[in-house]
């Protein structure tokens, strides 16, 4: 699995926050898909209930996962494909080695996949002394610099043309420019030569079809296309969720995914992949291997709390839209997945205490709900992770966290349900603020365990007048 960084969310989040070319590249992100994706969502001939109806065929694929998973892999074993269940990283990366191994593979060309990220494989392959070259460009990009993504499809979104401009002097030995056609070209050259000569082509899985037994990979610059007809030997990862019943369902999430992820009809290029090359084709790999991942889903999928994070089609357009993603970026969350989706997969996969701030760090605005193309209801799945946090939970082995607080809200419950006490301690509030340092008639700093909320704003003194001495007052009856 690679670097895990959870704990981390604080401070990074606050490096983020200070890096203005970092702020600035989200901001032109969310403006230009954010809003495009909702207009996107307008345009649809079956209009917004296509969203309704893509939650209910990803509802009915979870549901049926096993069967859809078995008729997936016989229909793909039956053209000549192996198919392999991975229960961990572990089990996924030894598969992917050894089959490595055994071929001679000494290049691997990898197609844009998160799942890879999320188990470390490049890490492990290059190890193991096989050269791995990422061809999607920010993905070539970051790697050149030893980092991982900040975003699912635009991973170098926190680079400048400065940044990538002296990357290539230093990485590729090119002339410093910053013109993107020109690196562009330079990218482009050194990796066509990888594409010639690799033994192995790895790619992502966007979407399976159980009916047709294929699966189907999106991009807008052809890499994955080349990385999947050039080399003799292609492996698919695929997170065991990513898998739809019939044709139809497929097609509906297709076009929603390409609209959630980028406010396109349809992406650049489309492939639909089912086995090695057959007799009568004349590209296309000598083998095919569909590794199936599970690494924490069968937990989630037990799990009627979180069930419903495995609907997620991974297009990122709660990423476009979150104002907490578009201010810290996606380093800030320390694992494959950041953003909404990341507050709520990554501490089931990690661990809850692990990833706590992830699921506190969210607003609970529901803008990653109207933006998701299958209608998931994250802030629901947030307040779960929120509830386990501040109760424990056995099955997922979670300790509780912050007693303390649940000691001051278990207070507050009692106070509000007791008139008379309740209102002496407003009065105690009012005077025992007046002892806070204040300026122009607003506290400057709370006392610890509160001094959070004074971090980056000031706040009202309270009223001397209460609302309720006020409406006593006014002689007005309920």
């Amino acid at each position: 699995m690679m670097d895990i960084s959870t704990e981390k969310y604080r401070s990074n989040a606050r490096k983020g926050i200070e890096n203005r070319v970092l702020q600035k590249a989200l901001y032109n992100l969310q403006v230009r898909f954010g809003r495009g994706t909702a207009e996107a969502y307008r345009r649809l001939p079956e209009g917004p209930e296509l969203r309704r109806e893509a939650h209910r065929m990803r509802a009915e694929a979870i549901e049926n996962l096993d069967i859809l998973l078995e008729r997936l892999a016989e229909n793909i074993r039956g053209r000549g494909g192996q198919v392999y269940f991975a229960e961990d990283a572990s089990a996924a990366i030894d598969y992917c080695l050894n089959l490595a191994r055994s071929r001679r593979v000494r290049r691997v060309v990898k197609g844009k996949s998160m799942v890879t990220e999320e188990i470390g494989l490049n890490d492990a392959l290059i190890a193991a002394g096989i050269d791995v070259a990422e061809t999607d460009l920010g993905e070539f990009i970051i790697q050149l610099a030893g980092e991982h993504p900040s975003h699912i499809i635009a991973p170098a979104i926190h680079k400048t043309r400065k940044d990538i401009g002296r990357l290539f002097v230093e990485k590729l030995s090119i002339p410093f420019t910053d013109d993107p056609p020109t690196l562009t070209r330079a990218a482009r050259k050194a990796l066509r030569e990888k594409f010639l000569s690799a033994d192995m082509g790895i790619t992502g899985c966007n979407l399976a079809c159980a009916e047709t037994g294929h699966i189907t990979t999106l991009s807008n610059e052809g890499n994955i296309r080349m990385s999947t007809t050039l080399p003799r030997l292609q492996v698919v990862f695929m997170g065991m969720e990513r898998i739809t019943a019939r044709l139809e369902d497929h097609d509906a999430l297709l076009r929603l995914l390409a609209r959630g992820a980028a406010a396109q009809t349809m992406a650049g290029y489309v492939s639909y992949i089912g086995g090695p090359r057959q007799g009568w084709e004349n590209d296309g790999p000598e083998e095919f291997h569909l590794v199936i991942l599970d690494n924490g889903r069968s937990r989630m999928l037990a799990d009627p709390r979180f069930r419903e994070m495995l609907y997620c089609i991974r297009c990122a357009a709660c990423l476009n839209v979150c104002p907490v993603y578009g201010k810290i970026g996606g380093h800030a969350y320390g694992f494959t997945y950041s953003g909404p989706v990341g507050a709520v997969v990554t501490p089931l996969m990690v661990g809850p205490n692990r990833a706590a701030d992830l699921c506190r760090g969210e607003t609970l605005c529901e803008a990653c709900k109207d933006a998701c193309p299958v209608d998931i209801d994250i802030p629901r799945m947030l307040l779960e992770l929120r509830a386990m946090l501040a109760e424990g939970d056995r099955a997922w082995k979670v300790r509780r966290t912050a007693p303390l607080e649940k000691m001051f809200y278990g207070l507050w419950a009692f106070l509000v349900t007791h008139p008379r006490l309740y209102h002496l301690v407003q009065q105690a509030t009012f005077w025992g603020a007046k002892l806070m340092p204040r300026h122009d008639g607003r506290i400057r700093k709370l006392p610890p365990g509160l001094d959070g909320w004074t971090l980056s704003r000031d706040l009202p003194e309270p009223a001397a007048e209460s609302f309720r001495q006020r409406w006593k007052r006014s002689g007005l009856s309920v």
